[in-house]
Parts: structure tokens; C-alpha cells; sequence
């Protein structure tokens, strides 16, 4: 069996879905990371990770291979983006941002990969990607587009054999959860209206908006053990701290045994939640 995920930056793979990840890998799934730039508008954390590399781009890069050997992955795919910075930012503009790019031409690339691949289920971010990061929400409307026309013959003929992958995800945080860490924040001397380590997230906002949950996938001590290592090998995005201390540790301990998704295909027609996203794969 094979999963792909789809994603927009090194990291991705890691904060937030990389116990899944991890979890599939050890069961012998053959799990592939798509990820559509290098995360070359991320900032370094201290200035000395920077040694022997040309561009934040490789270093990131760098990270992210260390990250998918920690998780177990097969491989990691470059789309060929670069990275969108958030929205309102000058890298929107850049000529190679994927936030600027064609749907068209992001959704065939994806496809491409899709047909080579071959995975009976494909994983991506929910519709507002997550905290409304202009790159994932591109990668979840072309994954979406990709994974409706990866069987179809007529759409991009030139995009290697049509292949139909079964299912579909979006990882989306649970509204529940959100609604704690929103009470928790404060305790910390931490404002949920910017949140993250440019503070320009509002978790607040994000708790008006409920998905609902079609999947929930319990980590082993196993898993979470590998994403706490693929965790620490994107030493720049850790803001300088350690993996192991802080209130995002704290919230990866109090909420980080489960990891939680919306089954966008094929359609849900009763409220039971899935344990295994390979539930019913022929």
C-alpha cells in the first residue's frame, strides 16, 4: 500500500501529521512526501545553522531529509515552488511563488506524481490550510483538482497513465482542541490573537471555523517517538528552543497522542469515525 502527502514546506511533514506519517511507515505503508518549495522565506533560528550551506532553501531542504528518515518516508518529492511567505507579504509577488502560480499547472504537476506513485490514499491540508498560509491553501485546491483528475485519461495526457488513488484527507486541527489551547495561551503570558513564532496567526479566528472530524488516528509510542525526532531536525522553525520544552511541547504532550482528518472522498454518509485511513482500501 502506498500514501502520498501533500504539502507546501519542510515541515510540514513533521508538525502536525507526522505521527500518521510515522505510524504508516512502521506498518509497512510506503509513504512519500510531495512538497511544493523549500521553505526559502522561513527564518533561521541562529545564524550558525547557516554554516556550509548557500540558501536557507538548502538548509530547510537539509532538515527535511533528516526529518523523513526519522519518520520513516520513502522519499520526498520537490514540486518546484518557491515559498509564498503569509499573506500580505512582498514574497507573495515573487514570480516563482506558489501562491502565484497557475492552478493549472500546480495541480499537473501533482497529478504527474499521483500517476508515478500510485497511492490508494492521498493526504493534504484542510480548506483554509490549516491557519490560512497562502501556500497551503494552493496545495490543498490543487491536490483536491489532482486527485479528481489523476484517473481521468482526458486531463493531462502527457502526465505518465492515469491512476484513480480510493481516498482522500485533509488533516484539520480539532475545533475542540483549539478551543483549549485558545483558554491555555493566556496562562502562558501567550496571545492566542498571534500565535507562532512570527505571532502572526490568530488561533481565535480559527475556533469560529469547524471542520468535522471523519478520522482519528491513535499514535503509538512508537510513532510519537519518531515525530519527536523528526521534530528536532528542523532545528531552524524551533525559534532557537528545544523540541522538549515550552508551551508547544507542553500542547504536543496534552493533545499529540491522536492526529485528526476530514475524509473528503469518497463522500461520508454516517457520523462513525474512521480509525485507519486505509479503512475499506481494495
Amino acid at each position: 500500500m502506498t500514501s502520498d502527502l501533500i504539502g507546501a514546506h519542510p515541515d510540514d511533514e513533521t508538525f502536525g501529521i507526522g505521527g500518521t506519517l510515522a505510524k504508516y511507515a512502521s506498518d509497512g505503508v510506503n509513504v512519500y512526501y510531495i512538497c511544493a518549495t523549500r521553505g526559502e522565506v522561513g527564518e533561521v533560528s541562529t545564524p550558525e545553522l547557516m554554516t556550509g550551506y548557500s540558501s536557507l532553501g538548502d538548509l530547510r531542504w537539509a532538515e527535511l531529509k533528516c526529518a523523513a528518515q526519522a519518520l520513516g518516508l520513502n522519499d520526498v518529492i520537490y514540486l518546484g515552488y518557491r515559498d509564498s511567505g503569509m499573506a500580505g507579504s512582498e514574497d507573495n509577488n515573487h514570480p516563482q511563488a506558489l501562491a502565484a502560480a497557475p492552478l493549472v499547472q500546480v495541480t499537473e504537476r501533482i497529478v504527474k506524481e499521483i500517476r508515478r506513485l500510485k497511492p490508494e490514499v492521498v493526504i493534504t491540508f484542510d480548506p483554509i490550510g490549516g491557519y490560512r498560509h497562502p501556500d497551503h491553501i494552493a496545495v490543498h485546491n490543487a491536490t483536491v483538482k489532482a486527485f479528481h483528475a489523476s484517473g481521468d485519461f482526458q486531463q493531462f495526457p502527457e502526465a505518465d497513465t492515469p491512476f484513480q488513488p480510493q481516498k482522500l484527507y485533509f488533516h484539520v486541527f480539532s475545533n475542540k482542541m483549539l478551543k483549549i489551547i485558545v483558554k491555555l495561551l493566556p496562562l502562558f503570558r501567550r496571545d492566542p490573537h498571534r500565535f507562532g513564532r512570527n505571532k502572526d496567526i490568530d488561533l481565535v479566528s480559527l475556533v469560529e471555523i469547524e471542520f468535522p472530524i471523519n478520522a482519528v488516528i491513535h499514535l503509538t509510542s512508537k510513532s510519537v517517538s519518531a515525530r519527536e525526532k523528526a521534530t528536532a531536525c528542523h532545528t531552524s522553525q524551533l525559534g532557537g528552543g528545544s523540541p522538549r520544552r515550552g508551551i508547544l511541547s507542553f500542547l504536543t504532550r496534552l493533545f499529540g497522542q491522536k492526529d485528526t482528518f476530514i475524509r473528503a472522498y469518497p463522500p461520508v454518509i454516517n457520523r462513525r469515525r474512521e480509525s485507519d485511513l486505509f479503512a475499506g482500501v481494495k
